[in-house]
């Protein structure tokens, strides 16, 4: 078979298979709507929720959510900015900065059950914090803090090697450079991983 009429093949067949995919996730949300929708009331989105009897409402894990993941952010966000921007900017090339990479790559990629139990055991345990908002504010940050680090040097590293040196040579220093040309720069990609991040949360 002519190699442009395979690869059209190929092409119509994942066109195909991704519209296939495409319609069934529609469908599936639009299901969920169609039969939720009616039952979403202003009751149900602010009222306490109900254990031994029907009704209840949703209210208290609402603002436990949200109020989880405003304390995660608030930890998280500077934590990884800091060691994002020493990893890309100031971090040597070395076999302990190659270590420290490595322990984020096999920490980003744990599951959140076994960084679950970790929180259990350090935090609500050992430090005696308890079934607390900050216990799960500092689980997640532990689940969250090596992937938002590598999104935060991974987005700095894209930052054209140009840029940084236009701020040297108009005479500001090395961190102004990259707190006032780099990090703007590199923001829609920080964003982007704080918003997974949060979604994560």
């Amino acid at each position: 078979m002519h190699a442009k009429k395979l690869d059209k093949l190929a092409t119509a067949v994942l066109y195909t298979i991704a519209g296939i995919i495409v319609t069934i996730w529609a469908s599936l949300i639009l299901y969920i709507l169609v039969r939720g929708l009616p039952h979403i009331s202003w009751s149900f989105l602010t009222g306490k929720s109900s254990s031994y009897q029907a009704g209840g409402g949703i209210g208290i894990q609402l603002y436990n959510s949200f109020f989880l993941l405003v304390i995660t952010l608030i930890i998280s966000v500077p934590l990884s900015m800091g060691a994002g921007v020493f990893l890309a900017e100031y971090a040597k090339k070395g076999p302990v900065t190659n270590f420290i990479r490595t322990c984020i790559e096999i920490l980003s990629s744990l599951p959140s059950v076994v960084v679950g139990l970790f929180g259990y055991l350090i935090f609500v345990v050992q430090f005696e914090y308890g079934f607390s908002i900050i216990s799960g504010a500092l689980a997640l940050t532990v689940f969250n803090l090596p992937q938002m680090t590598r999104n935060v040097e991974d987005s700095l590293k894209h930052v054209h090697h140009t840029q940084r040196e236009a701020g040297l040579a108009l005479g500001i220093s090395r961190w102004e450079t990259v707190v006032h040309v780099v990090i703007p720069e590199a923001l829609p990609g920080i964003v982007t991983g704080v918003v997974l991040a949060s979604g994560r949360i």
